[in-house]
């Protein structure tokens, strides 16, 4: 299937969705408001992942032919999106939030039958097989994943363009086996790259802002772990699973290191706060376009370092030890972070 008409369609219902649904959201007061920890102009409607839900929804069912599993996608994303469009309204608890993160993973395993049986052959002995076991280490993957890349959403075209590294990422890997599945990162492309130019105010200013809020970001968290599972436990794998880590790798990184600092300070993991890998680059003099470049510039290396390494079959275990390495090394980083601003600090003068 020629992926560029897709990803066009896409892009224009996404456009399409976001006009329509600005002008309600701000009657429905679903905006979002500055304060202590929000430094924005205005009251921002919160439409994005409502726009990019509805342009996937139409556009999956203009290409692609029904199925079970697509089906049980989209209703496992329309439950993620209603349930992040009343946090972003209500600010619901964290344990609503994992509930409903919880039974989006439950519909994915025992509704289309996908879940983390096979880790592969990461430490150099045979594929680790996990059995039943599989089904829990799958709903913790789903919650870290939705959660990764909504706590990632902290400046301006951050998520989204995370989310477009993804994305592009799992249609190479599709596309390099000619999976039926391609078509769906191909269509959040298009669906997400409208979104951006409306967040980031492109090609002009005066184009009026939105945020996709909760309900963007764990859509986006959601359908990129509904690949990733796709994409290494189905009956025609395209990749490995310790591929999926670099897929992801920014995102997942930065939610891992925060909320081990969190605990370790005995406070919340999911406490929101100004400790984010986008933050520290402010706070040492970047601005808040160039640290969205340097992150995804960062985002992108690791993506096609892991798709590399995939193609050219480097093993396994030397690919985990390579990520564990960078993760290592990223940890420590953020551990000692007064030393990094310093040390950014002098490069930059």
């Amino acid at each position: 299937m020629d992926l560029f008409l897709p990803a066009i369609v896409a892009f224009a219902l996404s456009c399409i969705a976001v006009t329509v649904a600005k002008p309600i959201a701000i009657r429905a007061g679903l905006v979002d408001v500055p304060n202590a920890r929000k430094h924005h102009d205005g009251h921002i409607p919160l439409v994005g992942g409502i726009a990019i839900f509805i342009a996937v929804l139409f556009a999956v069912m203009i290409f692609l032919p029904k199925s079970q599993a697509i089906n049980i996608f989209l209703l496992s994303a329309a439950l993620i999106v209603f349930i992040g469009v009343l946090d972003d309204k209500y600010d619901l608890k964290v344990s609503f939030r994992l509930m409903a993160q919880a039974l989006a993973a439950c519909m994915m395993i025992f509704g289309a039958g996908y879940y983390l049986e096979n880790l592969g052959n990461l430490v150099g002995l045979g594929d680790i097989h996990l059995g039943y076991a599989g089904i829990v280490l799958t709903v913790i993957a789903v919650i870290g994943a939705i959660n990764a890349f909504n706590m990632v959403d902290g400046i301006d075209g951050l998520a989204g363009s995370l989310s477009v590294v993804s994305f592009v990422s799992l249609a190479v890997l599709f596309g390099l086996v000619n999976s039926p599945w391609t078509v769906v990162p191909v269509l959040f492309v298009g669906a997400v790259l409208a979104y951006l130019m409306f967040n980031l105010g492109w090609p002009s200013k005066r184009v009026s802002k939105v945020f996709m809020g909760d309900a963007g970001s764990m859509l986006i968290g959601l359908s990129v772990v509904w690949m990733l599972v796709i994409g290494t436990q189905s009956s025609h794998t395209a990749f490995k699973p310790v591929t999926a880590l670099w897929i992801i790798a920014m995102p997942l990184m930065d939610m891992t290191a925060i909320m081990v600092r969190r605990i370790m300070k005995r406070q919340s993991p999911f406490k929101p706060d100004r400790d984010h890998l986008h933050h520290i680059f402010m706070r040492a003099g970047f601005s808040p376009r160039q640290a969205l470049a340097i992150i995804i510039v960062k985002a992108l290396c690791l993506a096609v370092l892991g798709i590399l390494m995939e193609y050219y079959r480097v093993a396994e275990s030397y690919s985990l030890l390579c990520f564990l390495i960078i993760f290592a090394t990223y940890s420590w980083s953020i551990n000692h972070i007064w030393q990094v601003v310093t040390f950014i600090r002098k490069v930059r003068t």
